[in-house]
């Protein structure tokens, strides 16, 4: 496999064409110079040492030295080999609530947006642990696998939104299940895998307290993090507040009761949102307690760096062009005049 690890230095190759078109009009004026000294072909006798085609010869030498070190800048790299390296640590999967209710503004600017920007923050706090992500309404959906891989995590989180599922409603038993299932077969310890549940609480679909009957089975903790407020906030979609049959505004509200117990069932812990803290800060304290395992091997990509043959190359071409005799130049200038 053949790639450019900084491709946009080979946009420097365009600077050669007008190195060309530079040289031509310099030649030009050159030739209009000596001809006011006398006839063009009498003054090449007169001087022999002044070689048209030697300067040409410098001047390609040094346009190839150019092309070849923006290809150097480019950073070309040719295979790849895998690299093994082992990591100690746990599994997380993130099932976050993206139902319309998460619209709710009790925190600013709303707990969707209070939600995104602490995942955010927690990834930067991660090392060697692997991290997955599930979003859920109506539907669960996997929208990041586990990966170690933190920025991709923190661009898949990034573009959370109520858009990603097309089923509304909240179903918190359907989207521990999917979490379930999304671990990785990597490891067979089932003390170093977690669950981290964000929503507001409000059930629509139940099975949530069977699904975490079975978490607690397979040895898989669950903390949940109840984000709202208990007295609930009016839910605003595109600048309208959203109204029931009766034309009442809809005002959801803090469910905690089957959070804790979904805790409680699996030895994790429930914590509650404030204005200051989503809690995932304090989950993440009680996780790194938690007993960790050797997680399979991690396999990193690497390129076989080429540039240093080109380098090479671009070295040799520049000590021709300045060891090449200049004749011509200390008389008249060199390609491009000052």
């Amino acid at each position: 496999m053949f790639r450019f690890a900084n491709p946009q230095y080979i946009w420097l190759t365009l600077f050669v064409p007008l190195f060309v078109v530079l040289f031509l009009y310099v030649s030009y004026r050159r030739k209009r110079r000596l001809a006011r000294f006398g006839n063009p072909t009498t003054l090449e006798q007169l001087m022999p040492e002044a070689s048209e085609g030697l300067i040409v010869l410098k001047f390609i030498l040094f346009c190839g030295a150019w092309t070849l070190l923006a290809f150097v800048a480019a950073r070309p790299q040719l295979g790849s080999r895998l690299r093994e390296q082992k990591a100690q640590g746990i599994e997380m999967m993130l099932a976050v609530d993206v139902s319309n209710s998460m619209l709710a503004e009790d925190f600013e600017p709303n707990r969707l947006e209070r939600t995104k920007y602490a995942i955010d923050k927690l990834f930067d706090g991660l090392h060697q642990d692997r991290v997955g992500l599930i979003v859920f309404a109506g539907e669960p959906k996997v929208q990041l696998p586990i990966t170690s891989d933190y920025r991709m995590a923190k661009a898949f989180a990034r573009r959370i939104d109520p858009a990603l599922v097309s089923v509304q409603g909240t179903a918190i038993g359907k989207a521990l299940e999917q979490a379930l299932l999304a671990f990785s077969g990597d490891t067979e310890q089932p003390h170093s895998r977690v669950i981290v549940l964000i929503t507001d609480g409000e059930d629509h679909e139940g099975g949530a307290l069977e699904v975490a009957e079975r978490a607690k089975e397979a040895g898989i903790r669950i903390y949940t993090i109840g984000i709202g407020t208990p007295e609930g906030a009016p839910i605003r979609i595109d600048g309208e507040f959203i109204r029931d049959e009766k034309g009442d505004m809809v005002v959801s509200k803090l469910d905690e009761a089957m959070l804790s117990q979904i805790a409680e069932m699996t030895g994790g812990a429930y914590v509650r949102s404030s204005k200051q803290s989503i809690g995932l800060d304090e989950i993440v304290k009680s996780i790194d307690e938690m007993e960790q395992t050797e997680l399979s091997t991690v396999r990193f990509e690497e390129f076989n760096e080429q540039y240093q043959y080109l380098l090479l190359a671009a070295i040799i071409l520049l000590l021709l062009e300045l060891l090449l005799p200049v004749g011509m130049q200390k008389r008249f200038g060199a390609w491009f005049p000052v």
